[in-house]
């Protein structure tokens, strides 16, 4: 565990072209311990279309990707989030994100739970919905509560891994524009995708990381314009604050110091785990909101 309590984290916001391994570096160099990359960083986003060809650029775990990767970790002394394209047999693949600890060990790994699907993100047409659960991963910095993209948009993702003891949220994400969107539409999207995850920073009292992609990627099939990947990641507290961020146009690395003490502190004073009435929420396993 980090004795310290304070964690120097990096996102890394990079696009489709860059050198990983160069931002990884870079980021150590400036003293980050936990490194987040965004999600299925190794290809250009490939779910635009449905192709089954695409089915190869999938790996198996453990494998190469995943030896690199552990390589990468323990070079630069870093606990790293990946997010990677499994292949578990020739019928089931995972959207899953891996976390390695400073020595190069696989500390855990977490499979995509909610797959979303339609234009430019059809993603159930690759992935399996996970099946590992909501269980946070427990490395040398403390317990990470690993969710990818998607997931963030839903409460009961977080909610649940802060229930099994997450010290921090960090979600690995590829999520951008239509490009024929209005600014205002621009606005509206970019502007949710921040409050809806500060907003679980703030219920849950736990710092968070956003880390996405940027930059355009052309849908292969020119069915659509595409998507330009809109950045913008950044770290939250446990009030939501903001402690670093991007913008929506350039290669970086977001970093901020995270203060895990603070938790406790902000959850003594604001205790909303302590008040939840558990015992009248039995109605939150129905889907869809009742028409009584």
């Amino acid at each position: 565990m980090n004795e310290s309590n304070i964690i120097r984290a990096a996102a890394l916001q990079i696009n489709k072209d860059d050198d990983i391994e160069q931002y990884i570096a870079k980021a150590a160099k400036q003293g980050a311990q936990l490194v987040v990359l965004p999600e299925l960083h190794d290809h250009a986003y490939f779910c635009q279309v449905k192709n089954p060809t695409n089915f190869k650029l999938a790996i198996s775990i453990p494998g190469p990707e995943t030896e690199h990767y552990s390589q990468l970790a323990k070079k630069y002394g870093v606990v790293l989030v990946t997010s990677l394209f499994e292949k578990v047999s020739e019928q089931k693949y995972h959207n899953t994100a891996i976390i390695f600890d400073t020595n190069g060990h696989q500390a855990g790994q977490y499979r995509k739970m909610h797959i979303p699907e339609g234009p430019n993100y059809y993603e159930k047409f690759y992935f399996a919905e996970g099946d590992l659960g909501f269980k946070p991963i427990q490395t040398s910095i403390g317990k990470i509560g690993l969710l990818v993209c998607w997931d963030q948009w839903f409460p009961e993702a977080a909610r649940l891994m802060t229930l099994a003891g997450a010290d921090i949220l960090v979600y690995p994400t590829a999520i951008g524009w239509e490009p024929t969107d209005t600014n205002e539409e621009k606005i509206r999207q970019l502007d949710a995708w921040s409050i809806i995850q500060r907003a679980h920073a703030v219920a849950n009292s736990l710092p968070v990381i956003a880390c996405n992609r940027h930059g355009f990627e052309d849908d292969p099939s020119h069915e659509t314009a595409g998507i330009d990947f809109w950045g913008n990641s950044f770290i939250s507290g446990p009030q939501g604050e903001i402690l670093a961020s991007a913008n929506d146009n350039e290669s970086t690395i977001v970093s901020a110091d995270i203060d895990l003490t603070q938790t406790q502190q902000v959850r003594e004073v604001w205790p909303y785990l302590q008040d939840r009435r558990t015992d009248s929420y039995h109605d939150l396993s129905q889907c869809y909101p009742s028409k009584k």
